[in-house]
């Protein structure tokens, strides 16, 4: 086979995939008969405070779905839907040492999320949720690396929701 039939080939191949609406190649499985989405502020539920963490991941996950699918945003009924919740802001020692004195602590910051599909209910879901964690050295006090833990945890999380929504994974 020639170099340009293999290239017409390829090209066919992806004009094929691209075009039938269900699979693109940032691994999202969304109907063509799906145009927009509304996600919703995260409302901060947890016992523990953390002012920034709810507008954080909301922006988080408009963020991915801006630039990761081809569905336009919009602030009321869109054809699917996103709402959720902060549940969880916890720290946790992960590691005792022989003093019985936290060698390593773990935040956990734990989301409730619903999901509507208004073109196709069967893939609604009701109060699902998603946790992340990171680990940190307890020499170092929480408000000192509280910013960079909750930016992997919050990327952990939206990972999650992105795949459980639209790539159904």
């Amino acid at each position: 086979m020639t170099r340009a039939a293999r290239i017409f080939c390829l090209a066919a191949a992806v004009l094929t995939l691209g075009a039938c609406g269900i699979y693109s190649f940032t691994g999202t499985s969304i109907d063509s008969d799906v145009n927009s989405i509304t996600i919703n502020y995260f409302e901060y539920k947890a016992l523990k405070v953390n002012p920034n963490l709810s507008n954080d991941l909301t922006e988080a996950l408009r963020t991915r779905f801006r630039r990761s699918t081809r569905l336009e945003q919009v602030d009321l009924d869109g054809d699917l839907e996103i709402t959720g919740e902060v549940t969880g802001y916890n720290v946790a020692p992960t590691a005792i040492t022989a003093d019985e004195v936290a060698a390593r602590n773990r935040l956990t910051v734990t989301v409730k999320v619903s999901f509507v599909n208004r073109k196709h209910p069967e893939d609604d879901f009701d109060g699902q949720t998603f946790s992340g964690y990171a680990d940190y050295d307890s020499t170092n006090s929480l408000d000192s690396v509280e910013n960079s833990l909750c930016e992997e945890i919050i990327e952990k999380i939206i990972e999650d929701i992105f795949n459980a929504t639209v790539a159904q994974w």
